[in-house]
């Protein structure tokens, strides 16, 4: 690893990025990689090493960002930290660790798939290439606004046991996934993500909530992206990725889905003949965009 950098600093709070160096001199091609956790919860020492590791070998600088979280920070500034992420790559990454800055791509995995989806919409120049592991462009549809089936055949969280675990200070660092947890059931439980994470009341306000819909925003400038999701997936529903590439079809940006059949949430994290093969297609279309 290269080292950690603050790519930038709000109110006296650092937001961290690691960089992870391929050998061989000159400039690198960058990976410029978004956890997941619901914009909720998670840390960007969350890539897998086995990940990491492949994009490395395949001579890409591998850039992994912290953003500061929800609900203590609303969309449009975890949205602001995501754009300004890739700024500093820009700008700076050519000097500190080699960085190539006509030559980036964002990837993202469950709400980092979905800010990778966004950074499409917000970042010029425009990227070279988005890959989006299980993410979502429609963040008022049904799935979210409305209580999940699903997360509601859990014990339900109540809204005392959410508050307790999130504060109002900003966190942008090592926020772990079950620290934050009950917040983010009582979100799904309740249909409250949208309110509690982008600050706005979709019933009441839902015309705000189009600048953060990816879906929204595709035009035939929008970068090529390729979309991996499993068809079972219960956190993120599959059809967010078709919905996705049924607006990229219309507007004429290349674009690939692959479907992984009976694949969960969360697929790439196990070592099936499927994910792999999935994830080898990542490396090629990374490729063939570079």
């Amino acid at each position: 690893m290269t080292g950690t950098y603050a790519y930038k600093t709000v109110d006296g709070h650092e937001v961290l990025a690691d960089v992870h160096r391929p050998q061989g001199d000159g400039l690198h091609p960058v990976v410029l990689w978004i956890h997941g956790g619901a914009l909720i919860a998670g840390h960007r020492e969350e890539i897998l090493p086995k990940h990491r590791e492949a994009y490395l070998a395949a001579g890409y600088a591998v850039v992994c960002i912290d953003y500061r979280l929800a609900p203590e920070t609303k969309l449009p500034q975890i949205v602001e930290d995501v754009r300004d992420a890739f700024a500093w790559v820009r700008e700076q990454g050519p000097r500190l660790f080699g960085a190539d800055p006509d030559r980036i791509a964002a990837v993202g995995h469950s709400g980092g798939g979905y800010l990778a989806l966004m950074a499409g919409v917000v970042v010029q120049p425009r990227l070279r290439a988005i890959v989006s592991f299980y993410g979502y462009g429609d963040i008022i549809g049904d799935w979210y606004r409305l209580p999940d089936p699903c997360y509601r055949r859990q014990p339900l969280v109540t809204e005392a046991e959410a508050r307790a675990v999130v504060g109002s200070a900003p966190v942008c660092s090592h926020a772990g996934w079950e620290d934050r947890r009950p917040f983010y059931l009582y979100c799904r439980q309740q249909g409250l993500w949208p309110k509690e994470v982008a600050g706005f009341d979709p019933e009441t306000d839902r015309e705000a909530f189009t600048p953060f819909c990816p879906v929204r925003n595709i035009t035939p400038d929008y970068p090529p992206i390729l979309l991996l999701h499993g068809d079972q997936d219960t956190d993120v529903p599959y059809q967010q990725s078709v919905l996705m590439a049924e607006a990229l079809s219309r507007a004429g940006v290349p674009h690939e889905l692959i479907t992984l059949p009976n694949g969960p949430h969360g697929f790439d994290e196990g070592d099936t003949p499927a994910a792999n093969a999935a994830f080898e297609r990542v490396l090629v279309f990374l490729r063939e965009c570079f």
